[in-house]
């Protein structure tokens, strides 16, 4: 085995790599299964939330990641004071949600479901990473199909689109309030 234990193994990967790892990259790179790295990761992100401290574990789709706790965003933004991050447009919002839910989606499903042009909303969700062509339809024309990226996951905070809240019967009440358009976009 190799010196040191599982978890600083684990902890010195995701931080040295910063971006999120493929869970299969990091168990062969550690030599161990695929599920004893779950179980770690557990054990590391309990301890985490336990103790409050500085990182948390992130996992969506088949990659996990070490992120800073959002408790201490307003700490590190007065030190690194950061690019102004950029807020989703209400027609974008209502864009990746359409996505979100129905993908893999065209352009036309979109505007169809919207009862508006998408153009722009799209182009600026791919733009942001948070969408990405995922195909051609198979009809005339083969048009794109859009779904959303694990940078949309990691945005939102959840492993896979089960996550997702489920849409209400109410259409009234699926409307999109301001609030959500203050979420804020890397």
């Amino acid at each position: 085995m190799e010196e040191g234990n599982l978890q600083g193994r684990i902890e010195s990967i995701l931080f040295v790599a910063g971006d999120a790892v493929e869970m299969k990259d990091l168990s062969r790179a550690l030599g161990i299964g695929e599920k004893e790295l779950q179980a770690e990761l557990d054990r590391i992100g309990s301890d985490y939330d336990f103790n409050q401290r500085g990182f948390m574990i992130r996992r969506f789709g088949t990659k996990v990641q070490l992120a800073t706790r959002p408790l201490y965003a307003d700490d590190v933004v007065r030190l690194l004071q950061p690019v102004q991050k950029q807020s989703l447009s209400q027609a974008a919002m209502e864009t990746l949600a359409v996505v979100a839910y129905r993908q893999p989606v065209t352009r036309a499903e979109v505007e169809q479901i919207r009862g508006v042009k998408c153009d722009y909303s799209i182009q600026s969700l791919m733009n942001k990473g948070l969408i990405q062509e995922v195909g051609r339809k198979d009809t005339i024309g083969r048009p794109m199909l859009f779904g959303t990226t694990d940078t949309f996951l990691s945005h939102f905070g959840i492993r896979d689109l089960t996550e997702l809240p489920e849409l209400p019967e109410n259409p009234e009440e699926a409307e999109i309030d301001g609030t959500d358009t203050e979420e804020l976009i890397p």
